[in-house]
């Protein structure tokens, strides 16, 4: 049970709801955008989240939608992580979600609330990260769209009042060569230890990160050494973990050490699953 009481809304268009939130900001109130409330839920039952008035937005037009236009795919960040795995857009994006949780999480949980929320692991970012993905910001100068890579630092930086609308995705990634691995310390639905995405596009791969560190994240870095075939396979990726971003996490899932182990034997398959032409 939820330790305090809210004031709940229902806003039927995007403006309705970014209004809302600044008037009721303005009148001292705590508001909190609610789309599959799977982390309102468990970190209000540990008071480590507060609202008093929950804006549910599973009323916007398109918030669950799931199509193709001409350029890209256009993804609703109010979808399930489950429609997402079901339908299979983008496999890279689908594979990856569907090792999040389980399937009853998986049935709340939104791609977006998953990208935006508290907990630190937000696996579903990295296929956007490394497809170059849009990102559709709904605020008070209307619905803009940016690119995900020059938004998403540790994570997707928004103003106090916006929220993350839509996802577009360059349709000609759906079809690219991609390895979604995921290292757990224990439990086929524990958190990762390490989870790495990468695809390979014009014979360069591209890689991002979740369960290293407090963030996922994406390195140009890494990248570079990981592709320059003057060092064999095995050198580029130990060559590579220099440029892991610090701090390395060490908790109860495992120590830095053990997950930088983790990481390079993850790279390792993954490139190797990659260089050799087929997806996993």
């Amino acid at each position: 049970m939820i330790p305090f009481d809210f004031d709940y809304f229902k806003p039927k268009t995007i403006q309705e709801t970014i209004n809302l939130f600044h008037s009721l900001a303005a009148g001292k109130k705590t508001p909190l955008y609610y789309s599959g409330g799977t982390e309102i839920i468990t970190l209000g039952r540990l008071n480590l989240i507060y609202t008093d008035a929950v804006i549910d937005m599973n009323a916007l037009p398109e918030f669950h939608a799931i199509r193709f236009d001409e350029n890209y795919l256009v993804i609703g960040a109010g979808v399930s992580l489950t429609k997402v795995e079901e339908e299979n857009p983008f496999p890279l994006l689908s594979q990856t979600v569907s090792e999040i949780a389980d399937r009853t999480a998986r049935n709340k949980i939104s791609l977006g609330g998953n990208i935006c929320g508290n907990i630190y692991y937000r696996e579903a970012v990295l296929p956007l990260l490394i497809s170059d993905g849009l990102v559709g910001v709904a605020g008070r100068a209307g619905l803009r769209y940016h690119p995900i890579n020059k938004v998403f630092n540790k994570e997707l930086q928004l103003q106090k009042g916006d929220f993350l609308f839509h996802i577009l995705i360059d349709r000609t990634y759906a079809d690219l060569p991609f390895v979604s691995i995921k290292r757990r310390q224990q439990w086929n639905v524990g958190y990762p230890l390490v989870t790495v995405c990468a695809l390979k596009k014009d014979d360069e791969i591209r890689t991002a990160f979740s369960g290293v560190c407090p963030f996922p994240f994406r390195s140009a870095e890494m990248e570079a050494v990981l592709n320059d075939k003057s060092y064999s396979l095995e050198d580029r990726v130990r060559r590579s973990l220099q440029y892991v971003p610090k701090p390395v996490l060490d908790d109860s899932e495992g120590s830095s050490e053990y997950r930088i182990f983790v990481l390079q034997h993850t790279i390792l398959d993954a490139l190797q699953e990659l260089e050799g032409g087929s997806n996993v």
